[in-house]
C-alpha cells in the first residue's frame, strides 16, 4: 500500500509512523487513519519490529485531532450510526490493543482525536511544545473514558475530561500522562533510546506482559495473579533459566567485569 498522508520507517527494530499532513496540523483524516493501521499491522506482523512509535510531522503538532472539514462534510452526506460504521475497525481502540508496545513521540500538541489516540498508546515521551487537550465534554461528544484513566488515574483523568482544559509538558509529566520530558532537540533520541531498549528486550515475554496487563484491567488481584500464573506456565513455557539468562550461565554466575 503506498501511502499519501504518513510516513514510515524501521530504525533498530522500532517501527516509526509519522502523521504527514502538517499543513493542517496532521489532522486525521480517514485516509491518514485507515493508512496509520495499516501500516501499524504491518509492522505488528513484522517479526524484526519489537517497538511501534507514533509521531507527528512538523514541529507544531502531534495531530490537532479529527478533521474538521470532513466531518462537516460527513454530517451533510451521512447519518451518525453509517459514520460509525465507517470509521470501525479504525478507532484508538485498535492502536490500544496493539500487541506489540507502542510509545507516542509527542512533538507538539495533541487535541481532540489525537488526544484519544496519545492516551491509547501505552507510553509517551515529550518536549517543551507537547500538550494535550481532551475536547470532547465542550462539544458534546464522550471519548477517552476507557484510555486516559489507564493513563493518569480517576480523579486526574475526570477533571481532564469534564473540564477539556489545555494540559501543557509540565503538568503532563507532572501526572503520568508523559513517561519523559526532555527539550525538543533531545526528543526523538530520547525516544528511540526507550523503543531500542523495548526491541531489545524478549520478544514475547514483552508482548505477554503487555496482553496480561490489557486482559487484567478491572480484574481483582487474585484473578490477576492467576493470570499471570497460567501465562507464564501455559503460554510462556520453556523459558527456563538455561535459555533466560546465557550470558550469567556462561560466566558461571561470577559478577561481571568492571566497565
Amino acid at each position: 500500500m503506498e501511502y499519501e498522508c504518513i510516513l514510515t520507517e524501521v530504525e533498530d527494530g522500532v517501527g516509526i509512523v509519522t502523521l504527514n499532513r502538517p499543513e493542517v496540523l496532521n489532522a486525521m483524516n480517514r485516509q491518514l487513519v485507515r493508512e496509520m493501521h495499516h501500516a501499524m499491522h504491518g509492522f505488528e506482523a513484522d517479526d524484526s519490529v519489537g517497538c511501534i512509535v507514533f509521531t507527528g510531522a512538523g514541529e507544531k503538532a502531534f495531530s490537532a485531532g479529527g478533521d474538521i472539514h470532513e466531518q462537516r462534510s460527513d454530517d451533510k452526506l451521512y447519518t451518525l450510526e453509517q459514520q460509525a460504521a465507517m470509521g470501525s475497525g479504525h478507532s484508538a481502540f485498535d492502536v490500544g490493543a496493539c500487541t506489540k508496545p507502542t510509545i507516542g513521540m509527542m512533538n507538539g500538541l495533541a487535541y481532540g482525536g489525537a488526544g484519544v489516540l496519545s492516551s491509547s498508546l501505552d507510553m509517551r515521551v515529550g518536549c517543551e511544545g507537547t500538550k494535550f487537550r481532551f475536547l470532547a465534554a465542550a462539544y458534546g461528544r464522550i471519548n477517552s473514558t476507557w484510555s486516559l484513566p489507564n493513563q493518569v488515574g480517576w480523579p486526574i483523568a475526570k477533571e481532564l475530561l469534564f473540564s477539556a482544559r489545555v494540559v501543557e509538558a509540565e503538568e503532563a509529566y507532572r501526572i503520568g500522562l508523559l513517561n519523559h520530558l526532555v527539550p525538543r532537540a533531545e526528543l526523538r533520541a530520547k525516544t528511540m533510546w526507550l523503543g531500542r531498549m523495548i526491541a531489545g528486550s524478549h520478544r514475547g515475554a514483552v508482548m505477554g506482559v503487555k496482553a496480561l496487563m490489557l486482559k487484567q484491567l478491572g480484574q481483582d488481584l487474585a484473578g490477576q495473579y492467576a493470570a499471570e500464573v497460567d501465562y507464564a506456565a501455559n503460554v510462556m513455557a520453556g523459558a527456563r533459566a538455561e535459555t533466560a539468562f546465557p550470558d550469567f550461565i556462561a560466566r558461571k554466575g561470577r559478577p561481571l567485569p568492571p566497565a
